[in-house]
């Protein structure tokens, strides 16, 4: 990838999402020029944050897109030297056809955007993908910490029915298929579960686990074991990769695993009187992931404390946690 990418025309897909808002908002601040996709712009409830980061008036432009769209997507791209590609279209949570309605969209929205940077002379594009496209692999062996080599087992997924995660892995899988065939430069980044403050007003899924946690009182939870990562970690996360020359292939991006049980202990240390799980039911041993290739490239994750901090604060601003 040639130097100077800084200061540069890039594009985030899907601009309105919990990621996407700190991709464009740090972008932004690092005075990247920001073309961002949009299913409506008109929609002030989902998109109206986005006019309120500093810089957006100068440097954030809008575009009506769908990620099935491919001439939406060239319309959005052009002039870009860089994407990141961020959008995964939302899947009903009652699927009654999972290859139509979960795979082909995340597989041809993907394939969509590919396309339309190479026909945009792209020079390098940035694809979010998910440690669900890792983890599911039966045949790794166990206890043994798992890195960007292992992939989940398509058709494990396919017998246990994990279509999200069978999603994400044909997605990726095929989106750095398409750099080796086609010369396009392609990077992919493997969130955990991602926790932090939100922009947007709406609670997204992952933020909702923590806000359950916080209101709900439930009798019981299961203590289930998760990697998690700041929301501003994985945003600079994408930038690194997208700066940094000579960085290629996957890159796992984890900050820690902690089991529900310590997570709500260390919210409680900190904000004592909110509405907890009463008890714990034992739940299974989280995998173990290395973001060792993402840390040798200079990224360093923020402690724990400071986005639980920061997470619950945005709640509050919100409303979100009013009723507790």
């Amino acid at each position: 990838m040639a130097e100077g990418v800084k200061q540069s025309r890039v594009c985030v897909t899907g601009g309105s999402g919990f990621l996407a808002s700190w991709l464009v908002n740090l972008l932004l601040s690092k005075s990247y020029i920001v073309h961002t996709t949009l299913r409506d712009p008109s929609d002030k409830r989902k998109c109206g944050h986005l006019s309120t980061l500093d810089k957006a008036s100068q440097n954030l432009k809008l575009f009506k897109a769908d990620l099935l769209d491919y001439n939406s997507l060239c319309s959005a791209f052009e002039g870009c030297i860089g994407v990141f590609h961020v959008a995964s279209p939302v899947p009903s949570t009652t699927s009654e056809n999972p290859e139509k309605e979960v795979i082909e969209p995340a597989v041809k929205g993907t394939q969509n955007v590919l396309e339309a940077c190479t026909e945009g002379k792209v020079r390098r594009v940035v694809v979010v993908s998910s440690v669900a496209a890792v983890i599911m692999n039966p045949n790794w062996p166990q206890g043994q910490v798992m890195d960007e080599s292992c992939w989940s087992n398509k058709e494990y997924c396919r017998e246990t029915k994990n279509w999200y995660m069978l999603s994400k892995t044909l997605a990726e899988s095929e989106a750095l298929e398409y750099g080796k065939r086609t010369g396009l430069d392609i990077v992919t980044v493997c969130p955990s579960m991602v926790f932090g403050p939100i922009l947007q007003s709406t609670v997204n899924a992952s933020s909702l686990v923590l806000v359950k946690l916080l209101k709900e009182g439930l009798e019981s939870v299961e203590n289930k074991v998760r990697s998690v990562v700041d929301v501003r970690d994985v945003a600079e996360a994408l930038i690194l990769v997208y700066e940094t020359l000579d960085a290629g292939g996957r890159y796992i991006c984890t900050s820690l695993s902690i089991s529900t049980q310590d997570l709500v202990e260390k919210l409680k240390s900190i904000y004592p009187h909110y509405n907890y799980p009463k008890s714990f039911t034992e739940g299974k041993e989280g995998t173990r992931l290395s973001s060792e290739k993402l840390r040798k490239l200079g990224w360093n994750p923020r402690p724990l404390e400071e986005t639980l901090i920061d997470s619950v604060e945005s709640y509050r601003k919100a409303g979100i946690l009013d009723s507790v």
